[in-house]
């Protein structure tokens, strides 16, 4: 599966003016098999793609399931987007940590759902969170009956924004990034203070 969803990975970002190989990372937890990221770029534009390699292993599963299906169920991997070279260490194990969290905590990964770890995204970073939306990034489609793989971009959120997910919503947080010119691919960007 794994150099499956990596030549898939490839074939997208050369689509995109990204002919390098991706430089590789590998995260284990206790318990938990084997994450990788990989990360991609820069693209024409200069942004660094950070993919998560595992989390599509096994199909995710609502945790009050009373049986769960080892074959049929929802897919992912996780995208963190951003401008510019590596913001600072930590960012490939909180990638992994959000990855992980189908087979950790029982959460199934989808847009509009906030991920907080409580801590920063990398050394340094004002992100403790992250927001999923749709990456861009093509499903992968699978043998049936095995869903396909979903690609989620995880945006780098602060915990004054995880807050306002959480009273109104992920629509009105875009939003209010859409009205003050937020560039959420920036690492180094202003944390919102929405009103």
């Amino acid at each position: 599966m794994s150099d499956l969803l990596t030549g898939h990975l490839r074939g997208h970002y050369r689509a995109i003016g990204i002919d390098t190989e991706p430089q590789s990372a590998s995260v284990t937890f206790v318990g938990v098999e084997r994450m990788d990221v990989l990360r991609f770029g820069p693209d024409r534009d200069g942004v660094y793609h950070h993919v998560s390699l595992g989390c599509s292993r096994h199909p995710m599963a609502d945790p009050s399931a009373v049986a769960v299906d080892p074959v049929r169920g929802p897919r992912a991997e996780v995208v963190v987007s951003l401008r510019g070279g590596a913001p600072g260490p930590g960012l490939a194990r909180s990638l992994a940590v959000i990855a992980a969290t189908p087979a950790v905590d029982g959460v199934v990964l989808a847009a509009d759902l906030l991920v907080d770890l409580g801590s920063a995204l990398w050394q340094g970073a004002p992100f403790t969170a992250v927001l999923l939306q749709s990456s861009g990034i093509p499903d992968l489609v699978l043998e049936p009956p095995r869903d396909p793989v979903r690609f989620l971009a995880a945006v780098p959120i602060t915990p004054t924004e995880a807050a306002w997910v959480r009273l109104k919503g992920a629509a009105a947080l875009r939003q209010a990034w859409t009205d003050d010119g937020v560039d959420v691919l920036d690492p180094n960007r202003r944390a919102l203070s929405p009103r």
